[in-house]
């Protein structure tokens, strides 16, 4: 199992790339890889990567898998499946497996991304906890998924933080960063 309550290492994630072409190999996966990117450069661990197609059913079953297996990952980020599309059904799944919901992170990917395009307000992307796992839907594009796995980066440390119940809530860790600092 997983040592959740080691502080000396970085965030472990795992990446879900929801894309029907991919999944039948007509296309190469170009996102999961520079999330993997994005991840690593910044101390974060890829413990997971995986390919589905755009069926709910499978989208599902690779998330339980994740969350629910002995060496869960704290962090499952989906990239792609988040539009209007009919096949576009990442958060449908999403919800069908999460036990809380955490709309912060949504909203926060939303307003960023609502400073770069107006399209950004049809994405329909969810943010929620399974077990001690959280998970995160992102855009399928490599651009997209990027910047907002950027906007929410900041918070993912906190959060995982109380995952691993080294702090209860924001207001200890608020207290702990203020004592720090005098």
């Amino acid at each position: 199992m997983l040592d959740r309550v080691n502080e000396d290492r970085g965030l472990l994630l795992a990446i879900l790339t929801v894309s029907d072409r991919s999944a039948r190999r007509e296309r190469a996966d170009l996102t999961g890889p520079e999330l993997k990117n994005f991840v690593t450069q910044r101390g974060g661990e890829v413990v997971a990567m995986a390919i589905v197609s755009d069926e709910k059913e499978a989208i599902r079953q690779k998330l339980i898998e994740w969350c629910d297996g002995q060496d869960s990952p704290e962090i499952i980020l989906t990239t792609g499946g988040t539009g209007l599309s009919p096949r576009d059904v990442t958060p449908e799944a999403t919800l069908e497996v999460i036990e809380k919901e955490v709309p912060g992170l949504a909203e926060a990917m939303r307003a960023e991304s609502l400073k770069k395009t107006p399209m950004a307000m049809l994405s329909r992307a969810v943010c929620g906890l399974r077990k001690q796992t959280l998970i995160i839907n992102l855009p399928g594009s490599v651009r997209g998924a990027l910047e907002n796995l950027e906007a929410v980066w900041p918070a993912l440390g906190h959060a995982v933080e109380i995952l691993r119940q080294k702090i209860s809530d924001c207001q200890q860790s608020a207290h702990s960063h203020f004592k720090d600092k005098t």
